[in-house]
């Protein structure tokens, strides 16, 4: 269902370094075609498998929509959602030993929910996006409430250059007593990105600190364009 060895340490490692290197990691190929455009389908398909539709426009989030799945999440994006949260928590727990944080985050999907649900956050979040010619999205941070895993996953269902123009994905890092640095997230049909969701340690002269990041989508100039987008904690 999901790329083999998705949860291999060697995969983990290798991704840990991308994002100290570059801020953000990307795995290749992690669904196929024929995934993607079934998932991309679940978008107007009227199923009931959503809790709620989001217009950009209205809330001045940029152009396009999205839709939050409602729980109990589709087969393949819960076992994504679980797959990823295994591969992630030992680079997400790192981070808090680079910053000086005691408290760890669970090993499991399940126990990290748990800890969601506990304080509130009982929302599920994955959701899907889709933006047409003209639509974007501003910059900004999945945050949902108290509790916020460090990192989420945004799946390219769509092919860029072939099924839309333009409509790359932005990240910003706003560094200390520094310009803010930009950068652009190349990845194609079946790709996975993986992104800081507020903030990411940085190696500086004096150590480790804390850079804030937000993420967004430039202005699509043709075409459509779906992602999957996979936050880990849930909302309030």
């Amino acid at each position: 269902m999901t790329k083999p060895g998705l949860e291999s340490e060697q995969l983990g490692t290798a991704l840990a370094a991308e994002l100290d290197d570059a801020g953000y990691g990307v795995i290749p190929a992690v669904l196929t075609q024929a995934q993607c455009d079934s998932l991309a389908c679940l978008y107007d398909s009227g199923s009931g498998i959503f809790r709620k539709r989001i217009d950009m426009a209205r809330y001045n989030f940029g152009r396009g929509e999205y839709q939050y799945f409602a729980y109990p999440l589709p087969e393949l994006v819960q076992a994504l959602r679980e797959t990823f949260y295994t591969l992630l928590a030992p680079i997400a727990n790192n981070w808090q030993e680079r910053l000086g944080v005691e408290s760890r985050w669970p090993l499991s999907l399940q126990e990290f929910l748990e800890q969601c649900h506990a304080n509130g956050q009982l929302r599920p979040t994955p959701l899907l996006l889709k933006y047409g010619a003209d639509d974007y999205n501003c910059l900004h941070q999945d945050l949902y409430g108290e509790t916020c895993f460090p990192m989420q996953v945004i799946i390219q269902l769509s092919q860029p250059g072939s099924d839309f123009e333009g409509g790359e994905l932005m990240l910003v890092e706003q560094r200390p007593r520094m310009q803010s640095r930009g950068m652009v997230v190349h990845f194609k049909q079946g790709d996975a990105a993986v992104i800081p969701v507020r903030e990411r340690p940085r190696k500086g002269s004096r150590g480790y600190h804390r850079v804030s990041m937000r993420h967004g989508v430039s202005q699509l100039s043709s075409g459509q364009r779906f992602t999957l987008g996979l936050i880990f904690h849930d909302a309030k």
